[in-house]
């Protein structure tokens, strides 16, 4: 099977036990969780079995050794995650409001995530590599960047491919370099996988039919685009394939985006027809909101299996 690998931030989530809006006052907390959108990514690949691996930096602390064991025990390769010897792992507070927003502390740019770059062991991970998925929030440092870039050109270079999740807040766009590296992102993308008006960030065409051939036309294999409650939809050059959403009760929506785009591309590596790939990529994003912790809800192919007969779509992923 196809190997993928990621680049980014790997940080602990503190959530609060209630909602409400902010941290002005003490409150309960509940955590830490292994965490960060790339690292949820890979863990829910390694989860399905699908050989990955992640480049990141976390501290020489609890919170670093929290996430590397998780990871490593879930079967990804751990191999390129440098332990920084004074920096603190990155971590993110997180409070419920009661429409259903967040309200984030982040502590990411300037813990060891900061040190994320190609080293030796970064290096002979990319050789080993067949698909590279980039993610938007990962691209807040120069020199993940530059990592990412080069890693995008070794790969490449060797036939590879590469899928795109901008994951990415408007307010983010106007960050030093961060329309540059996008861009980059976009012109290698082969799967392209944005969340609903995300898309036209991208495009000059404000109609969604005219973004995805926009898209296309620039050669993107392909388009999934994420819409939470609603599905999701996929377009290539053949045609259009949407997969309702399966309705369960919300825990926590952290993190189930990641685990959608993990398992809809370890199925698109796998050759699996579009729709059968959307059904199963739901229903992992469904098993994921299911559960409190952004990490606490990625699933084995057994367990979406399971998800799947309980709703009568047993034998999807065959």
């Amino acid at each position: 099977m196809k190997k993928i690998i990621t680049i980014g931030e790997i940080v602990v989530e503190i959530m609060a036990v209630e909602t409400g809006n902010g941290f002005r006052s003490a409150i309960p907390l509940i955590g830490p969780f292994a965490s960060g959108a790339p690292a949820i990514f890979i863990d829910q690949a390694a989860k399905l079995g699908q050989p990955c691996g992640i480049v990141s930096t976390v501290g020489n602390d609890d919170f670093g050794a929290l996430n590397v064991e998780r990871l490593r025990n879930d079967g990804a390769d751990v191999s390129a995650i440098a332990v920084h010897p004074t920096a603190a792992t990155g971590s993110a507070f997180v409070r419920y409001r009661q429409d259903g927003n967040r309200d984030f502390i982040f502590n990411i740019k300037h813990s060891a995530c900061s040190a994320i770059g190609l080293t030796p062991a970064a290096e002979a991970l990319v050789e080993t590599a067949d698909h590279l998925h980039i993610m938007g929030s990962a691209l807040f440092s120069d020199g993940i960047v530059a990592a990412i870039h080069e890693a995008t050109r070794r790969i490449k270079a060797k036939g590879g491919t590469v899928s795109f999740d901008p994951n990415i807040r408007k307010e983010m766009l106007e960050l030093p370099g961060m329309r540059e590296a996008l861009g980059h992102a976009l012109e290698n993308t082969d799967l392209f996988m944005p969340s609903g008006a995300e898309i036209f960030l991208f495009t000059k065409a404000t109609d969604e039919k005219v973004a995805v051939a926009e898209l296309l036309a620039r050669g993107i294999k392909a388009v999934v685009i994420k819409r939470g409650a609603e599905g999701a939809s996929y377009f290539d050059a053949s045609g259009a394939t949407l997969a309702p959403a399966f309705k369960v009760e919300e825990v926590d929506p952290t993190g189930a985006g990641d685990s959608f785009g993990a398992a809809f591309v370890t199925c698109w590596l796998r050759g699996m027809a579009a729709d059968k790939a959307l059904v199963i990529a739901n229903a992992t994003g469904a098993r994921a909101v299911g559960v409190k912790g952004p990490m606490e809800g990625t699933s084995s192919m057994a367990e979406i299996e399971a998800f799947l007969a309980a709703r009568n779509l047993s034998g999807v992923s065959s």
